[in-house]
């Protein structure tokens, strides 16, 4: 009995791990850079590729050259290359799996027990952000919390936290789903 329970205690860790890749389960996760793609092309041996989406977002395959990736779900890019490979192989039966999402990172900064990146694998509010992080610290001004978030276009916003209403159980809605990319600020608070 005690064997079993270590096993799934230890089990449960590894999974529960930030720094651990996951693999995407959500139909419409969207693909980000640092993930890693397994594209295989049935009864096509040499379309069977364990491929990395670079930083800009693209990836590359054979007869079909480079694609963009980012943002895209997998039966999104699994049809575009399938699309780019009719005039090759007709009827081609193409399968694309996240192996790793490493591409799914944020990070938790300031007072909280311990800060850095974070990689998911999977969505993530703001709440479980901090939770994975270890919680607030005593420092902390709960009220000023913080996401950043760079659009499309590079632009910085920043989006209020009302961290003591959701922890009362209050303005739920606003324990906002992070983006890969998102920084959660959690700033010290004054002493005055």
């Amino acid at each position: 009995m005690w064997t079993k329970l270590i096993w799934v205690l230890c089990f449960g860790v590894l999974l529960l791990s930030p720094r651990m890749p996951a693999i995407a389960a959500d139909a419409d996760y969207a693909i980000n850079p640092g993930d890693i793609l397994q594209i295989t092309v049935w009864k096509e041996d040499g379309l069977d590729k364990e491929i990395l989406v670079l930083p800009d977002g693209t990836i590359s395959f054979p007869l079909v050259g480079t694609l963009t990736a980012r943002g895209k779900t997998v039966a999104q890019l699994q049809q575009e290359i399938k699309t780019k490979l009719a005039t090759d192989i007709p009827d081609a039966s193409v399968a694309v799996v996240v192996k790793n999402a490493n591409g799914n990172v944020v990070d938790v900064i300031g007072q909280v027990n311990k800060p850095g990146e974070i990689n998911t694998g999977h969505r993530v509010t703001v709440m479980q952000a901090l939770s994975i992080a270890g919680g607030v610290t005593p420092y902390a001004a709960t009220g000023k919390i913080k996401i950043l978030r760079h659009d499309a276009e590079g632009k910085e916003t920043a989006i209020k936290v009302p961290y003591d209403e959701i922890m009362k159980g209050e303005s739920l809605d606003q324990d906002v789903v992070l983006v890969p990319g998102d920084v959660v600020v959690v700033p010290e608070a004054s002493l005055f």
